[in-house]
């Protein structure tokens, strides 16, 4: 097991696996909080909370503008002349489209223009730039049209309102793609109480967490979480650290045991010594990695501005161009058509959905199948990858123990063996103890209730069932009745099985070992990414046996094994030093660094919020296999996201030569209205061609039928 105590630089305290409560435990949710103290600070989020505001404005101005959008396209002149409807013969009705295709560019179209700034000043033209260029032609020329200065034919009032419509829609679909939730550090406040309980002389004063200073010391009761790090001075309870450490199993902690904020005392009540707060404090350590691996994260540059940059060298060099050889064979008013012509159909309509509609498609396929896509980029990225680090408990396993050996003595039977340990187990709320009652049930076996249950910390329990007085428990319940372990359980300790032996009238009657099992989905998830020819890399905090354990049922390629959390995101980055690509697979606390510092991160949904908050995707249900879904997904979307591209590339470099009249010798020169009407037919085949994917079955049992036949996995293996 992963000990959080070592996030910080404090003296470890070795841990006592073999601890067995027989007292109920109480797992508490965490209390929402406001903040935590050291810690409001989290510039690593910054930039992305800045994508749900851009998510609200955007939907706001769409809705806004696709309203004024209807009188400034239905009263368009140029509109109306294309669709052959007369217009009322009134003064004001001339006048409807300037006005509100005014309003629409200067406020609808205000996004654009500041974006294309922004661009100017970064010297790195894009989707803004060239959009900001085209509506503020079309806007200019409409202008100029509606005023009698240029030619009628310079009528774009229409297609500026569709123009503005159609790209607030792109980038609406767009930023709620992009947008990003900064949850981690509020999972992480939330771990911590509301209050404390601080010892001063005799008495007893509750105080806000904030105010402890190191040198205090603590109640912690049954039930109540750690309010900071520190040192326990009285007491021992079963600790369940699995907020911290993702580990399912609570740990002894008594005199002298170092105990993490936010970790939870499930049976008895203890003193603790503070010795870190604040910015010192081990869910502290965990924050900053989290923070220096997302801000260390560059984002990939944009497929779609790389080819608007691209299109706006073109355009203008298209537009001027043109305009110098219309007026070198004489016709200027030619000159001024062709080129506003060529500036306004320019525009990327259909390159501002090219991505934005995939992206939307794809993340709805995606949700129906289990699998929710936080970030786009995570999207983009897991077709690359060629490495899968999957951490062990939670994600390959259950994280939670069952029964997997039993062993006997003289002539009692298994049956026997469940049925006595599970009725001296029945009033305890220990997970070990769930494990057998559970593991009775399965057996249908009879249970008889048992009278006077007792436990005992680090012990075990003690109950008397027919007539015989049971006890169940580790190292400390065998020491107590000066009982030697069975020979059988020393190689089940080797694999790292938690061992309890069971005693009728202070004799040992049998033992049982529990261990944490494999998913069966786990071995279908490594075969179908070696498949693939992806690699498949384990990383724990459990010892070596235990890994290589796991590791040799489920054909892993590569183990990390005996990993701190801290050095969780390192072995990210070592192979990605190597030249791989990696997606990282996890549950915990202590695997949120590891998921950000990866290529991809992806989060058991089962699993803690700050995990899921530190992934770009999240497994809502807890099924490896759905790693294929993402793969599968990523790369069907980016194909369609080159086909768009194209598509809608394409249509630009095929209208924008014909625009500027390149056939005019030939005595072929493209109408304006053609051309524009063009423009929205290619929005209309980019819109049509991301519905395909749609018809993607995303399914984990589908995508690994192929392989569904591979070796199944044993019931359990061991755990540290």
């Amino acid at each position: 097991m992963t000990d959080p105590r070592s996030i910080r630089p404090a003296s470890a305290v070795p841990t006592d696996h073999e601890s067995h409560a027989g007292r109920d435990s109480v797992d508490p949710e965490a209390t929402k909080h406001d903040g935590m103290a050291g810690h409001a600070g989290h510039a690593g989020h910054a930039g992305h909370a800045g994508h749900g505001g851009h998510v609200g404005q955007f939907r706001r101005l769409f809705w806004i503008m696709l309203i004024i959008s209807v009188p400034v396209v239905g009263f368009s002149h140029m509109f109306a002349m294309i669709l052959g409807y007369p217009l009322p013969d009134i003064g004001f009705i001339a006048w409807i489209s300037p006005v509100l295709g005014t309003l629409m560019y200067v406020w609808g179209g205000r996004p654009f223009l500041t974006g294309a700034l922004s661009e100017v000043k970064a010297r790195k033209p894009g989707m803004m730039l060239l959009i900001a260029l085209a509506i503020t032609v079309a806007f200019l020329a409409s202008w100029g049209s509606s005023l009698g200065i240029l030619d009628a034919q310079l009528d774009f009032w229409w297609e500026l309102a569709l123009l503005i419509v159609i790209m607030l829609l792109g980038h609406w679909i767009e930023m709620r793609s992009l947008a990003q939730t900064s949850t981690a550090l509020e999972s992480l406040a939330a771990l911590l109480p509301d209050e404390a309980e601080r010892v001063t002389g005799d008495t007893v004063e509750v105080v806000s967490p904030s105010d402890l200073t190191v040198g205090d010391v603590v109640v912690v009761r049954p039930g109540g979480r750690v309010p900071a790090d520190g040192t326990v001075t009285e007491g021992t309870a079963d600790v369940d650290e699995s907020m911290i450490t993702g580990e399912s199993r609570p740990v002894s902690r008594g005199p002298g045991a170092d105990v993490v904020a936010g970790t939870v005392a499930t049976d008895n009540a203890i003193r603790v010594e503070i010795t870190a707060v604040g910015d010192d404090t081990a869910l502290a350590g965990i924050q900053r990695l989290v923070t220096q691996a997302q801000n260390s994260s560059s984002p990939a540059q944009r497929i779609a501005d790389t080819a608007a940059g691209w299109l706006f060298w073109f355009a203008l060099g298209s537009a001027i161009i043109t305009a110098i050889v219309w007026t070198i064979v004489g016709n200027p008013n030619d000159a001024i058509i062709r080129t506003i012509t060529v500036l306004v159909i320019a525009c990327p309509h259909a390159l501002g959905l090219a991505i934005p509609l995939v992206v939307s498609i794809s993340t709805e396929r995606a949700a129906k199948a289990g699998v929710l896509i936080k970030d786009r980029l995570a999207l983009e990225t897991m077709r690359k990858v060629n490495s899968v680090l999957f951490d062990k408990t939670g994600t390959l396993t259950k994280g939670e123990p069952v029964v997997s050996n039993v062993a006997l003595v003289g002539s009692e039977t298994e049956d026997t063996l469940l049925s006595l340990a599970a009725a001296a187990e029945g009033d305890s709320e220990h997970p070990l103890a769930k494990a057998i009652i559970r593991a009775a049930k399965e057996r249908k076996l009879q249970v008889s209730r048992a009278t006077e249950f007792q436990a005992s910390t680090a012990v075990g329990v003690t109950a008397t069932v027919g007539g015989k007085k049971i006890s169940v428990g580790g190292p400390g319940m065998l020491a107590s009745h000066n009982e030697p372990a069975l020979p059988e359980t020393a190689e089940w300790e080797n694999d790292g099985s938690i061992i309890l032996h069971v005693l009728a009238d202070g004799a040992v009657i049998g033992a049982i070992a529990l261990a944490d099992e494999i998913r069966v989905e786990s071995q279908q998830a490594v075969d179908a990414l070696h498949a693939r020819d992806i690699q498949v890399v384990m990383i724990t905090g459990d010892a070596d046996a235990v890994a290589q354990s796991v590791a040799t049922a489920l054909g892993i390629d590569r183990v990390f094994a005996g990993v701190h959390p801290e050095d969780k995101a390192a072995k990210v980055a070592e192979l990605q030093h190597e030249g791989r690509t990696v997606a990282m697979v996890g549950d915990g606390v202590n695997d949120a660094p590891a998921l950000a510092q990866a290529d991809v991160g992806i989060a058991i949904g089962a699993g803690t919020d700050v995990a899921i908050a530190s992934a770009g995707v999240i497994l809502a249900s807890d099924d490896p296999r759905s790693v294929l879904s993402v793969i599968e997904l990523s790369r069907k979307s980016y194909r369609k996201m080159k086909q768009n591209l194209w598509w809608a590339a394409g249509y630009n470099l095929l209208a924008v030569p014909l625009a500027a009249g390149v056939l005019a010798p030939i005595g072929f020169i493209l109408p304006m209205p053609v051309g524009a009407l063009l423009m929205s037919a290619s929005t209309v085949v980019v819109a049509l061609n991301a519905q395909l994917l749609r018809r993607l079955d995303l399914r984990p049992d589908q995508l690994t039928s192929p392989v569904a036949g591979g070796n199944n996995p044993p019931d359990s293996v061991a755990r540290g």
